[in-house]
């Protein structure tokens, strides 16, 4: 018996080592043109303290999909992306909002605390294809609008930002 519990310590050991090295495993450097910057406060950084990303990247992080209706679109559509929470995890991020801003410079803070911060997600793909800018790409955060009534609210309306480029962590 124990024999067993030095080898389920031993084991969960291990497990805990490697699961620390991978969340503060160095982010690389972007190969393709750089579609989203976190900056604020992370601990895991590819530039000057900020964290750079192309669609690659982006594509590296575990996938999340919905299929859901918008106020925007017509029809059910699907989107494939990366978890806001997800990405935070990546680079080890820590804060109590999120100041995220579009292309045309419209912005919204995300409280980081609230339990749609688990289920929003940064699409990077639309219906299969990737969302050039013209239609609200290239990333939109979006949330699965169809699960729950609270999503289709104008709160989470005006926080499905579209065109997004830049996400501050903030305290």
């Amino acid at each position: 018996m124990n024999k067993l519990i030095q080898a389920v310590v031993f084991t969960l050991f291990f497990a805990a080592i490697g699961v620390t090295s991978i969340a503060h495993e160095p982010l690389p450097t972007p190969k393709g043109r750089v579609i989203l910057t976190v900056i604020g406060n992370q601990i895991v950084s590819n530039h000057e303290g900020r964290a750079l990303f192309d669609l690659e990247m982006l594509q590296a992080l575990p996938v999340t999909q919905y299929e859901t209706h918008t106020i925007w679109t017509e029809g059910v559509q699907s989107f494939q992306g990366v978890r806001l929470k997800d990405l935070f995890d990546r680079l080890d991020a820590k804060g109590a909002v999120i100041r995220v801003t579009a292309l045309n410079d419209y912005s919204i803070d995300i409280p980081l605390n609230e339990a749609s911060f688990q289920d929003a997600m940064i699409a990077y793909q639309r219906n299969g294809a990737p969302m050039p800018v013209r239609k609200k790409g290239p990333l939109w955060i979006v949330f699965p609008f169809d699960s729950d009534q609270r999503y289709r609210s104008e709160v989470y309306f005006s926080r499905s930002v579209w065109q997004l480029h830049k996400i501050e962590i903030r305290y």
